[in-house]
């Protein structure tokens, strides 16, 4: 069975699981600064997996299927996810940077857009990082199942991102968390702090992850680093964060309540994605054994 949100939140190992994840999507945004992007921001997630779970489900039996304005519209303004202006300038920035292209005859309306092979691959590993962190768990092969079965790609992606939309506390995610989340490039340094927890305790109220360079930081992250100070201010004044030096600001205790927050907020997703596979394996492979959670593992 697929793990529930609580076993997932109230393991220590999925803390450190999440540590190790957000390690690997530090080497994602390096390896392609642009389109890591575009999933920088809670807003763009959605509208990345929304997009892209349209394109997946595109049937050509089925007139108007697949990724259009239209349809990805709806779809996001249906839960004030985003103004249709958004969604709308989004499309055409995957475009211009030909994340998407448009399919058949340009001139016919509504327009189609695929994916591309470098948004394509990006979300195949993305998806494969999440499955390998489940399996980090509980001693799984949900990762090795999927490389060895590459069309569960094709159920798990709109499975995950249908749910995970559909799903409010997804969605609208816990404030001190939203802080970061909602602001541009604001996921890229929840990721970078989270990477910086080495050990966690449950009985620690707080955490050290060391001197933080913001000009290096909002640097390299390609953000300003006014927005960057900004962004950590109202984290400490939201009691998320703690500076060590209060005279200098330049080393910062994280603290454990946000991490809590964190985690079960993650939770979410990673149930979600841990139920597509399940579903997707279901589909494909019903003669096949999968990993169930040994609990065991996680409480080790």
């Amino acid at each position: 069975m697929a793990f529930s949100i609580d076993e997932l939140r109230d393991s220590p190992s999925f803390w450190e699981a999440l540590r190790v994840y957000s390690v690997e999507l530090q080497g994602e945004y390096d390896n392609n600064p642009r389109l890591a992007r575009l999933l920088s921001s809670h807003q763009r997630w959605l509208l990345s997996q929304c997009a892209f779970a349209l394109n997946l489900e595109h049937d050509p039996e089925v007139p108007g299927s697949g990724l259009t304005a239209s349809r990805l519209r709806d779809m996001i303004t249906s839960c004030n996810a985003a103004s249709r202006n958004t969604v709308l300038n989004f499309l055409d920035q995957l475009l211009s940077y030909r994340f998407v292209r448009i399919a058949g005859d340009p001139g016919r309306r509504p327009r189609r857009f695929e994916a591309t092979d470098v948004s394509y691959n990006a979300m195949v590993r993305w998806t494969l990082a999440n499955l390998t962190l489940l399996d980090r768990l509980d001693g799984g092969s949900r990762a090795a199942t999927m490389m060895a079965n590459p069309d569960l790609f094709r159920l798990i992606q709109p499975y995950t991102a249908r749910r995970s939309f559909e799903h409010e506390g997804w969605r609208e995610p816990p404030p001190r968390v939203a802080m970061f989340l909602w602001t541009e490039a604001g996921g890229l340094v929840m990721d970078e702090l989270v990477r910086r927890i080495e050990a966690t305790d449950p009985v620690a109220d707080r955490y050290d992850i060391g001197r933080v360079d913001a000009r290096a930081m909002a640097e390299h992250f390609m953000m300003s680093r006014t927005h960057l100070q900004r962004l950590l201010r109202r984290a400490v004044e939201a009691g998320g964060l703690q500076w060590q030096d209060e005279a200098k600001k330049t080393h910062l205790w994280f603290m454990a309540d946000l991490l809590r927050e964190y985690c079960s907020w993650q939770a979410i997703k990673f149930s979600i994605i841990d139920q597509a596979f399940e579903h997707a394996c279901s589909r494909m492979l019903p003669a096949q054994r999968h990993a169930e959670p040994v609990m065991a593992a996680m409480e080790g």
